[in-house]
């Protein structure tokens, strides 16, 4: 898929500030861009470690949940906190629990089950959780859309409701309610996750108690912060670069299996491997079981038993995978007849895990770039999870889409809804057309920011490790992406398990730097034949005490000079080519690189763009079937073929001023 480079220019203002900071050129326009404007700011941001955490005190409520948790503590009251079954969940019911168990409390916990329960307070829990004597419940990372659950149960037991989501017009009746969010609340961060609001109840308790401010924990606190996906800026920096460093050094026992259980034992631990190695077998848990495993391994201290629970979450993660292609690859059959035309995505399956149906909608907007909607049947209600691209705002397009729905809830990127069995129709076509109508053709192109035009060869080692001065990166401080055009690899490998991976050689002959491009092994066989733009990331490999740069790629694609639409007369080339690559049974055993490498060498040098152009206009034709391992199924055609019924070609020709009748 090629992806538009958003070039972020380069400013006598971000050179200022480099030169005022006395730090290389590239740091001060990263963080010019990054809003980051003066000296005072840059050195916060870049020295989190020195900024001092807000006073929790500040937080709307906070003093009086802190001093009823700590009067339920001293008088031996069972206290229960309520958390959610996702990450930030689990870590923000460990978090607090451990805490209070630390002070002397009793407390126990209470996470609803996904498929059961769904998500939030609901008003069977508290019921059983009243009855089974508990006089202070707790919440964490849940409870400010529960009004009529706490209103109904306030009188059973006080509650306490700790958030960080949204709150509506009108605040739950608990005895206290805690979210920065507050329109009366004047925290000066507003940013914090789940597990963020519980640090900060702890540091009140902390402080109250013990009359100091307290910062530890922040390893639990930084995995539920990176998991839940909040801006990486303000306390949550602080917090996430504390946390990583503990990780890296001593982390809680059933952290330091989840490493281990990783393969990371050993390595500094920074975001992408709490995003994509730990937080997902933590995950798992809640999506495939009971979050509950999750929130002992957190709180267990007996290397034994943290050694166990890992395991059994990395099988748990193991099998989420198997689920989550499985699902993937059902509903990519479901869109054999996907075209440039289509607006969105809405898929249905009759018995999909609904613990995993959010990832396979991520999934599908990586594939195809479209908003996307995968949903499972539940009897006679489907329900599902919603994933967006920028430029669409998921909550408003449900919204106009509220007569056809049972209900909704989330915000822009993401959102859940339940809809009727009978209405699944009326409601893709009523979304479909709301994207229709408030996306123009470009949205659908993806984009990625370069921070400027950099050969992979003019980098050093010291300019790259002042580079990281930056991290920890996510949402609100991405990785820094650079970018090249024109280049030609001189050499190209797939590398790792069956060759899933590609590596290169970039640079220049004099100083060559190696690249890798992760699940992408396949473009080995043509980058070396054709000239390619490179966004990547510097980074430094250590190995046998040797230390060089290299580079991870995010992207690669044709330049432009490669990206050569293909025409009638080439098209029927590349047809007749593809005719002569069938096997008996009409199946072509080769993928687009393949192609592309075979076509190259037996006819004329083409680029994969081109290769990719004709192989979509003879699957929208109907003369190609994707069938799997990267192979194709061709379907003779019965009559002559009409070009202009392909979308891809006909809006090329449109793009062009050519809308003639083309056969």
């Amino acid at each position: 898929m090629l992806k538009e480079w958003i070039l972020r220019a380069q400013t006598d203002e971000g050179a200022a500030l480099a030169r005022d900071i006395g730090a290389v050129p590239i740091i001060g326009q990263i963080l010019w861009h990054r809003g980051i404007c003066s000296p005072d700011a840059a050195h916060t941001f870049l020295h989190p470690e020195d900024m001092p955490f807000h006073d929790p005190l500040l937080m709307m409520d906070m003093e009086k949940a802190a001093l009823r948790i700590q009067q339920a503590i001293l008088h031996g009251e069972k206290i229960v906190v309520y958390g959610d079954y996702d990450v930030d969940g689990m870590t923000s019911t460990a978090l607090l629990m451990k805490n209070i168990r630390a002070l002397g409390g009793r407390v126990s916990c209470y996470i609803p089950n996904r498929f059961t329960e769904g998500y939030g307070i609901n008003q069977a829990a508290l019921q059983q959780i009243a009855a089974d004597g508990c006089s202070l419940l707790v919440s964490v990372d849940c409870g400010i859309a529960s009004l009529q659950a706490v209103a109904e149960m306030r009188e059973a037991m006080d509650i306490i409701i700790t958030d960080h989501h949204l709150p509506g017009s009108e605040l739950p009746p608990a005895f206290a309610v805690v979210n920065p969010h507050r329109a009366d609340c004047l925290y000066p961060d507003k940013d914090l996750a789940g597990v963020g609001v519980a640090f900060k109840l702890v540091q009140a308790l902390r402080k109250i108690e013990e009359n100091c401010l307290w910062a530890d924990d922040l390893d639990i606190a930084a995995l539920g912060t990176v998991a839940d996906l909040v801006s990486l800026v303000g306390e949550n920096r602080k917090i996430v670069q504390m946390g990583l460093a503990r990780m890296s050094e001593n982390p809680c026992p059933g952290i330091q299996a989840l490493i281990e259980v990783s393969g990371l034992a050993g390595k500094k631990i920074n975001t992408g491997m709490v995003g994509f190695q730990l937080a997902p077998r933590l995950n798992a848990a809640g999506r495939l079981e009971t979050a509950g495993r999750g929130v002992n391994l957190l709180l267990s201290e007996d290397t034994g038993e943290t050694v166990s629970i890992a395991g059994k979450l990395n099988a748990l993660n193991t099998e989420r995978r198997d689920l989550e292609q499985e699902i993937l690859t059902e509903a990519e059959g479901m869109l054999a007849d996907f075209t440039p035309d289509v607006p969105a995505i809405v898929v249905a399956g009759e018995d999909w895990n609904s613990g995993v149906i959010g990832i396979v909608a991520s999934r599908l907007i990586e594939q195809y770039y479209r908003p996307s909607i995968v949903l499972t049947r539940q009897g006679d209600v489907y329900k599902g999870s919603c994933r967006s691209i920028p430029g669409l705002h998921m909550y408003d397009a449900l919204s106009a889409c509220r007569d056809t729905l049972i209900q909704f809830g989330g915000h822009a990127m993401a959102a859940g809804l339940s809809v009727a069995c009978s209405r699944l129709d009326d409601f893709r076509a009523a979304f479909s057309n709301y994207v229709q109508t408030h996306l123009v053709p470009a949205d659908f192109t993806p984009k990625i920011s370069i921070e400027g035009i950099v050969s992979p060869a003019s980098w050093s080692l010291e300019t790259v490790e002042e580079l990281s001065l930056l991290e920890p990166y996510g949402i609100g401080n991405p990785r820094p992406i650079f970018g090249v055009r024109g280049i030609r690899p001189q050499t190209a490998s797939a590398i790792g398990a069956e060759g899933r991976h590609l590596r290169m050689e970039v640079g220049t002959p004099e100083r060559r730097v190696a690249a890798f491009y992760w699940n992408y092994g396949e473009l080995a066989e043509v980058l070396t034949d054709e000239e390619s733009d490179l966004a990547y990331m510097p980074s430094i490999n250590e190995w046998q005490g040797m230390r060089s740069v290299q580079c991870m790629v995010e992207h690669i694609m044709p330049s432009e000079q490669e990206r050569i639409f293909p025409d009638r007369d080439l098209l029927k080339t590349v047809y007749s080519f593809l005719r002569e690559q069938c096997a008996a049974d009409n199946v072509i055993p080769y993928g687009e690189a393949a192609l592309t490498r075979h076509f190259s060498r037996a006819m004329q040098h083409i680029s994969r763009y081109t290769m990719f152009c004709a192989l979509c206009i003879f699957r929208e034709l109907g003369l190609l079937i994707p069938i799997s391992g990267e192979r194709w199924q061709f379907i003779p055609p019965e009559g002559r073929l009409d070009l202009m019924d392909s979308p891809t070609f006909r809006q090329q020709q449109e793009r062009n001023g050519d809308t003639a009748y083309v056969r």
